[in-house]
């Protein structure tokens, strides 16, 4: 609970150190001391230079605590799995700024490759979120929704499954789906324009 007194800080719960840590900022110490070395492999596996991971992971630990007021805890979601979302988001645009200046590297994080081919397919031809609707809107209703809850608005799967009463393997399984079919109608779409 929120409100519970304990001698040992590090005994709070993730989501208890957050919420205390928007009055009592020296808490935060603890998350970073909870998340820094998982964050460190993870981002190791995406970005090779080491200053360039000490930046992402810096700048996500800055992002969590200011986006401490939106994190908003919801049953069966947990802190983590919010925390890592915006490590990779964070990861992801240091990937795109590194490519755009000609760095060459491969990225070996598997959930960072789906997440980067979704986010590469989905800003393929430099669409913008109106062209990138106008592609959902031909989807399959089912497909087009989880798509647009997990890339647009950025829900885990767990949040979209819970949304929509189901489990979280079905969600995966659409969201594949919905991947295929969202590459399929872009390229479609491309070769309509070169005809």
């Amino acid at each position: 609970m929120l409100g519970l007194s304990t001698d040992n800080p590090r005994d709070l719960p993730d989501e208890d150190i957050l919420m205390r840590a928007r009055v009592e900022p020296w808490l935060f110490t603890f998350l970073v001391e909870r998340y820094e070395a998982p964050f460190f492999r993870k981002v190791r596996a995406i970005i090779r230079d080491q200053r360039d991971v000490e930046e992402v992971v810096q700048d996500a630990f800055v992002k969590i605590y200011v986006k401490a007021d939106t994190y908003q805890p919801q049953p069966g979601a947990t802190f983590s799995s919010w925390a890592y979302r915006i490590l990779l988001n964070t990861a992801f645009t240091r990937y795109q700024k590194l490519r755009r200046e000609g760095e060459r590297f491969m990225a070996t994080d598997p959930e960072f490759m789906e997440f980067l081919a979704v986010e590469e397919s989905l800003s393929v031809v430099d669409m913008n979120r109106d062209a990138i609707e106008r592609v959902l809107v031909r989807m399959p209703d089912g497909l087009a929704h989880v798509l647009r809850l997990h890339y647009l608005e950025r829900w885990s799967h767990r949040d979209i499954g819970e949304s929509l009463g189901e489990n979280e393997g079905t969600i995966k399984a659409r969201i594949h789906r919905a991947k295929a079919a969202f590459r399929k109608l872009i390229a479609g779409k491309e070769a309509e324009t070169l005809l």
